[in-house]
Protein backbone atom coordinates (compact mmCIF):
# COMPACT_ATOMS: atom_id res chain seq x y z
CA UNK A 1 0.00 0.00 0.00
CA UNK A 2 1.28 3.55 -0.56
CA UNK A 3 0.67 6.07 1.30
CA UNK A 4 0.93 10.24 0.29
CA UNK A 5 1.30 13.41 1.90
CA UNK A 6 1.42 16.43 -0.73
CA UNK A 7 2.51 19.85 0.53
CA UNK A 8 2.52 23.24 -1.32
CA UNK A 9 5.34 22.18 -3.70
CA UNK A 10 6.02 18.49 -3.44
CA UNK A 11 4.35 14.99 -2.92
CA UNK A 12 5.63 12.50 -0.67
CA UNK A 13 4.59 8.78 -1.09
CA UNK A 14 6.03 5.92 0.63
CA UNK A 15 5.60 2.31 0.43
CA UNK A 16 6.74 -0.39 3.37
CA UNK A 17 9.19 -3.26 1.82
CA UNK A 18 10.76 -6.28 3.74
CA UNK A 19 10.04 -8.05 6.86
CA UNK A 20 11.07 -5.25 9.07
CA UNK A 21 8.24 -2.81 7.22
CA UNK A 22 11.11 -0.50 6.11
CA UNK A 23 9.87 2.67 4.80
CA UNK A 24 10.79 3.91 1.69
CA UNK A 25 10.02 7.42 0.84
CA UNK A 26 10.00 9.06 -2.85
CA UNK A 27 10.11 12.86 -2.77
CA UNK A 28 8.31 14.47 -6.00
CA UNK A 29 8.82 18.37 -7.13
CA UNK A 30 4.99 19.09 -8.92
CA UNK A 31 7.11 21.74 -10.99
CA UNK A 32 10.28 20.45 -11.66
CA UNK A 33 9.49 16.67 -11.66
CA UNK A 34 12.58 16.37 -9.55
CA UNK A 35 12.68 13.46 -7.02
CA UNK A 36 14.50 12.18 -4.04
CA UNK A 37 14.46 8.31 -2.93
CA UNK A 38 15.37 8.25 0.60
CA UNK A 39 16.38 4.50 1.86
CA UNK A 40 16.48 1.85 -0.74
CA UNK A 41 15.54 -0.56 1.73
CA UNK A 42 14.86 -3.54 0.08
CA UNK A 43 12.74 -5.18 -3.20
CA UNK A 44 14.09 -3.09 -5.98
CA UNK A 45 11.04 -3.96 -8.44
CA UNK A 46 8.68 -2.16 -5.36
CA UNK A 47 10.89 0.51 -5.11
CA UNK A 48 10.47 1.30 -8.93
CA UNK A 49 6.61 0.62 -9.04
CA UNK A 50 6.84 3.44 -6.23
CA UNK A 51 8.61 5.96 -8.66
CA UNK A 52 6.68 5.03 -11.60
CA UNK A 53 3.57 5.64 -9.62
CA UNK A 54 4.58 9.33 -8.89
CA UNK A 55 4.69 10.17 -12.82
CA UNK A 56 1.28 11.69 -11.90
CA UNK A 57 2.66 13.81 -9.36
CA UNK A 58 3.99 16.88 -11.54
CA UNK A 59 3.52 18.36 -14.72
CA UNK A 60 6.68 17.98 -16.02
CA UNK A 61 8.86 14.47 -17.04
CA UNK A 62 9.73 13.36 -13.63
CA UNK A 63 13.49 12.59 -13.08
CA UNK A 64 15.49 10.61 -10.11
CA UNK A 65 18.20 12.98 -8.77
CA UNK A 66 19.22 11.46 -5.98
CA UNK A 67 18.97 8.41 -3.50
CA UNK A 68 19.82 9.05 0.28
CA UNK A 69 20.46 7.00 2.87
CA UNK A 70 19.95 7.78 6.14
CA UNK A 71 22.18 5.37 7.79
CA UNK A 72 24.55 1.94 7.49
CA UNK A 73 22.04 -0.75 8.58
CA UNK A 74 21.78 -3.71 6.28
CA UNK A 75 18.05 -3.60 6.37
CA UNK A 76 18.45 0.22 5.06
CA UNK A 77 20.17 -0.53 2.00
CA UNK A 78 19.80 -4.05 0.70
CA UNK A 79 17.89 -2.28 -2.66
CA UNK A 80 20.92 0.51 -2.81
CA UNK A 81 23.01 -1.36 -5.40
CA UNK A 82 20.11 -2.85 -7.71
CA UNK A 83 18.40 0.82 -7.57
CA UNK A 84 21.81 2.77 -8.21
CA UNK A 85 22.58 0.50 -11.11
CA UNK A 86 18.58 1.24 -12.28
CA UNK A 87 18.47 4.48 -12.03
CA UNK A 88 22.41 5.33 -12.83
CA UNK A 89 21.95 9.18 -13.20
CA UNK A 90 20.47 9.39 -9.29
CA UNK A 91 23.24 10.66 -7.16
CA UNK A 92 23.82 8.66 -3.55
CA UNK A 93 24.09 10.65 -0.61
CA UNK A 94 24.84 9.64 2.96
CA UNK A 95 26.05 10.78 6.18
CA UNK A 96 30.00 11.18 6.28
CA UNK A 97 30.73 8.76 8.49
CA UNK A 98 28.41 5.88 7.19
CA UNK A 99 29.49 6.45 3.90
CA UNK A 100 32.21 4.09 3.63
CA UNK A 101 30.20 1.31 5.53
CA UNK A 102 27.63 1.28 3.18
CA UNK A 103 30.28 0.98 0.47
CA UNK A 104 32.07 -1.97 1.68
CA UNK A 105 28.52 -3.17 2.06
CA UNK A 106 26.43 -3.34 -1.18
CA UNK A 107 29.81 -2.05 -3.26
CA UNK A 108 28.42 1.51 -3.89
CA UNK A 109 30.49 4.29 -4.49
CA UNK A 110 28.61 7.39 -2.19
CA UNK A 111 28.80 10.29 -4.36
CA UNK A 112 28.19 13.05 -1.81
CA UNK A 113 28.76 12.50 1.75
CA UNK A 114 26.93 15.16 3.81
CA UNK A 115 27.29 16.21 7.57
CA UNK A 116 25.42 18.27 9.84
CA UNK A 117 23.26 21.02 8.30
CA UNK A 118 24.32 20.29 5.12
CA UNK A 119 21.19 21.45 2.52
CA UNK A 120 20.90 20.15 -0.72
CA UNK A 121 18.77 22.05 -3.40
CA UNK A 122 16.65 19.51 -5.66
CA UNK A 123 15.08 21.61 -8.41
CA UNK A 124 11.78 22.01 -6.56
CA UNK A 125 12.50 21.58 -2.61
CA UNK A 126 15.24 21.80 -0.37
CA UNK A 127 16.31 19.13 2.44
CA UNK A 128 18.96 19.51 5.53
CA UNK A 129 20.56 17.01 6.67
CA UNK A 130 20.82 16.60 10.27
CA UNK A 131 23.30 14.68 12.32
CA UNK A 132 21.79 12.12 15.23
CA UNK A 133 24.80 10.64 15.84
CA UNK A 134 23.69 7.28 18.38
CA UNK A 135 21.90 5.05 16.37
CA UNK A 136 25.12 4.55 13.97
CA UNK A 137 27.97 7.48 13.81
CA UNK A 138 26.13 8.85 10.61
CA UNK A 139 23.38 8.47 11.40
CA UNK A 140 21.02 11.53 9.21
CA UNK A 141 17.57 12.62 9.40
CA UNK A 142 16.52 15.35 6.24
CA UNK A 143 14.20 17.99 6.89
CA UNK A 144 11.95 19.27 4.66
CA UNK A 145 10.15 22.57 4.99
CA UNK A 146 7.34 23.31 1.98
CA UNK A 147 4.21 25.46 2.25
CA UNK A 148 4.68 26.18 6.24
CA UNK A 149 5.15 22.31 6.73
CA UNK A 150 7.94 20.95 8.54
CA UNK A 151 8.80 17.30 7.73
CA UNK A 152 11.47 15.43 9.10
CA UNK A 153 11.95 11.97 7.87
CA UNK A 154 14.11 10.15 10.73
CA UNK A 155 15.19 7.27 9.85
CA UNK A 156 16.20 5.26 12.84
CA UNK A 157 16.93 7.82 14.91
CA UNK A 158 13.15 9.11 16.18
CA UNK A 159 10.26 6.85 16.50
CA UNK A 160 6.92 7.15 18.23
CA UNK A 161 7.71 6.08 21.64
CA UNK A 162 11.48 7.24 21.49
CA UNK A 163 14.65 7.02 20.17
CA UNK A 164 16.17 4.63 17.79
CA UNK A 165 17.57 1.79 19.62
CA UNK A 166 21.57 2.22 20.66
CA UNK A 167 23.60 -0.26 22.12
CA UNK A 168 25.88 1.41 24.68
CA UNK A 169 25.35 4.08 27.18
CA UNK A 170 27.49 6.39 25.22
CA UNK A 171 25.48 6.08 22.06
CA UNK A 172 22.44 6.55 23.88
CA UNK A 173 23.80 9.78 25.50
CA UNK A 174 24.89 10.85 21.82
CA UNK A 175 21.19 10.58 20.43
CA UNK A 176 19.40 11.39 22.95
CA UNK A 177 21.87 14.68 23.23
CA UNK A 178 21.25 15.03 19.45
CA UNK A 179 17.20 14.69 19.26
CA UNK A 180 17.20 17.36 22.39
CA UNK A 181 19.63 20.00 20.73
CA UNK A 182 19.43 19.75 17.14
CA UNK A 183 15.26 18.29 16.94
CA UNK A 184 13.43 19.23 19.75
CA UNK A 185 15.13 22.65 20.78
CA UNK A 186 14.64 23.92 16.70
CA UNK A 187 11.82 22.33 15.20
CA UNK A 188 7.96 23.31 15.87
CA UNK A 189 5.47 20.93 17.50
CA UNK A 190 3.57 20.31 14.25
CA UNK A 191 6.52 18.85 12.77
CA UNK A 192 5.72 15.27 11.03
CA UNK A 193 8.36 12.76 11.60
CA UNK A 194 8.70 10.06 9.35
CA UNK A 195 10.61 7.04 10.85
CA UNK A 196 12.78 4.03 8.92
CA UNK A 197 9.94 1.72 9.96
CA UNK A 198 6.12 2.28 11.50
CA UNK A 199 3.82 4.49 11.92
CA UNK A 200 4.26 8.87 11.80
CA UNK A 201 4.18 11.00 14.60
CA UNK A 202 4.71 14.65 15.46
CA UNK A 203 7.45 16.38 17.67
CA UNK A 204 4.50 17.68 19.81
CA UNK A 205 3.05 14.11 20.34
CA UNK A 206 6.88 13.31 21.67
CA UNK A 207 7.60 16.54 23.03
CA UNK A 208 6.56 15.35 26.67
CA UNK A 209 8.09 12.22 26.86
CA UNK A 210 11.65 13.30 26.48
CA UNK A 211 12.27 13.37 30.05
CA UNK A 212 11.06 10.19 30.43
CA UNK A 213 13.62 8.28 27.17
CA UNK A 214 16.33 9.89 29.29
CA UNK A 215 15.75 8.71 32.90
CA UNK A 216 14.75 5.07 31.52
CA UNK A 217 18.26 5.11 28.89
CA UNK A 218 16.69 3.73 25.95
Amino acid sequence: MTNTIETEHVVIRSIAVSDMANNVYLITAKESGTQVLIDAADDVDAIKELIASAGVDTSADPVLQAIITTHQHWDHIRALSATSAAFPDAMTIAGSDDAEAITEAEGVEIARTVDHLDVGDFGGFVLQAIGLRGHTPGSIALLLRDGGETILFSGDSLFPGGPGKTWHADDFASLIDDLEDRVFAQLPDETRVLPGHGDSTTLGEERPKQAEWRERGW
